[in-house]
């Protein structure tokens, strides 16, 4: 039974590098939503995985019907999963594998961990560090971008600018956007920009008053160039909060990836994020990412 078990949180980001995840094994999969009963029954499963080892179904608001021989592996991104795919896969009599690292609970009960380098995972023979998060994208969805992206216009970027917004790790002041735009502006060739969602409307106003050769602004198109921007460009710029997006700029295309530093000071996630990207060359450089090897160990471990 080549066929998975995608146990997701509802979000997104998670829930994509499930299915990268699932897709790297060879396995199509079902995905099924899952989320504990309460704030207090998460609480629990922290302490029935650490002491007495006890895995609950009754902690959550519902569990897949499934059986034993169903599924091939379990799969699950983001601490609400982690309990969930390690509980379903004791009671499926199969594997489990999960996406970050399960900090919290006992980590003998995966099978097999991708933990990325900014979790600071522990070592362990099932956890196998990656430099980047996972990306659920191949070819045939670049292919498709960038064809939907020349029906638009015909500006081949040469600098293809992303810009997210803040989070609780970072800033976005039109003063920062201003300076980094105008370094940028000082640089030859075709200039090409996004803004997105989480734009604040005073830097996406910013952003739209600079002579672009192509510009997407988000709150007035929700068209998404960043496929054709990641495998046209050369240099691809990139604000250091967006770890998706500089996770798949990282892996797919042949651009320099550079990181616009909107970061807050301290030793948060986000800054060993971008610092482990900076040490191994996929940022501020050209090295890919490439998990061929990370995959086919987590393959041996999930047999």
């Amino acid at each position: 039974m080549n066929k998975a078990l995608i146990l997701t949180d509802g979000k997104a980001g998670h829930e994509n590098q499930s299915k990268a995840f699932a897709r790297a094994l060879g396995y199509d999969f079902d995905v099924f939503e899952i989320h504990f009963k309460s704030k207090f029954h998460k609480a629990l499963s922290y302490l029935l995985s650490r002491t007495v080892g006890l895995l609950l179904p009754e902690l959550f608001d519902r569990i897949p019907e499934a059986k034993s021989g169903d599924y091939a592996v379990v799969i699950g991104t983001g601490s609400g999963t982690f309990y969930a795919a390690m509980t379903m896969g004791a009671r499926l009599r199969t594997k489990c594998g999960v996406v970050l690292y399960p900090r919290g609970y006992r980590i003998s009960h995966f099978n097999c961990i991708l933990a990325p380098a900014f979790d600071n995972p522990k070592k362990a023979p099932n956890v196998i560090e990656i430099p980047a998060n996972l990306v659920a994208a191949d070819e045939a969805f670049y292919e498709k971008g960038v064809a939907a992206y020349r029906e638009r216009t015909d500006v081949e970027p040469e600098i293809a600018v992303i810009i997210g917004g803040p989070n609780k790790c970072s800033t976005m002041s039109v003063e920062w956007t201003r300076q980094k735009l105008d370094e940028i502006f000082k640089l030859p060739g075709k200039k090409a920009v996004t803004t997105s969602r989480r734009t604040p409307p005073e830097v996406e106003a910013l952003v739209d008053s600079y002579p672009w050769d192509y510009k997407l602004i988000y709150s007035k198109d929700h068209f998404n160039p960043i496929p054709a921007f990641v495998k046209l460009a050369k240099k691809l710029y990139v604000t250091a909060e967006s770890t998706g997006m500089l996770s798949e700029a990282c892996t797919f295309g042949s651009a320099e990836v550079i990181a616009l530093d909107n970061l807050n000071p301290g030793p948060h996630k986000f800054r060993r994020f971008v610092e482990n990207l900076r040490a191994g060359g996929y940022v501020d450089g050209n090295r890919k990412v490439d998990l061929s090897a990370e995959f086919a160990k987590a393959k041996d471990l999930l047999k």
